[in-house]
């Protein structure tokens, strides 16, 4: 099920999942800002590129990844473990502005670069005992559109297709994480790079 979203002012909308709550704005920077943003994150970020293992083989990661924080608390998932960088200045506006709907101090930044259509993230839930017990995740994207992916872990038949546009903030929270996987699937299609922002609390 594909959802069309209509474009409005940093009203969000509320996506009818069970054993969900997940808040989709679909135009939270506006275009110039989100603009100047990109460009900015694209080249002042530490991008870096991790290798994963999967069933015992080491393979690099297909996206470009970074962490900064207001803090020096590591960040592991897949048998990697992240160390942050201080937040930039750009990082921190954005984090104040996303504070103000969620509600949350949000301590750290996961960023990922999708190169092209072949970088992709695979089915997963932000679960690492680091985020505690139903984090409230704010993921912020900027560049390309892409499509992200969720499903519920135990209804297959509950699925959800959103088209992250450019500027948006998509927070998951509540029993999201516990119920429900996410991706970024590739495509082959010519496209863009995207940079997504996920903020979160690392405990």
């Amino acid at each position: 099920m594909k959802l069309d979203f209509f474009e409005s002012d940093r009203e969000p909308i509320h996506l009818d999942m069970i054993d969900a709550d997940v808040l989709y704005y679909p135009i939270f920077f506006e275009s110039k800002k989100a603009d100047d943003l990109y460009k900015k994150l694209l080249n002042t970020i530490n991008w870096q590129q991790d290798t994963i293992k999967v069933f015992g083989k080491t393979y690099l990661q297909p996206r470009l990844t970074a962490l900064y924080a207001n803090n020096s608390n590591t960040y592991t998932y897949s048998n990697v473990t992240m160390h942050p960088n201080l937040f930039t200045e750009e990082l921190l506006w954005i984090k104040n502005e996303i504070e103000k709907v969620c509600l949350t101090q949000f301590t750290t930044c996961l960023l990922n670069l999708y190169r092209n259509g072949q970088d992709s993230n695979g089915w997963h839930s932000d679960n690492e005992k680091e985020l505690g017990k139903n984090p409230v995740i704010a993921s912020v994207s900027f560049g390309e559109e892409r499509r992200f992916h969720l499903k519920h872990k135990a209804h297959k038949d509950h699925r959800k297709t959103i088209q992250l546009q450019h500027g948006s903030l998509l927070i998951m929270q509540g029993t999201t994480q516990e119920h429900w996987l996410h991706q970024i699937p590739k495509t082959s299609k010519v496209i863009q790079p995207r940079i997504n922002l996920t903020y979160r609390v690392i405990q």
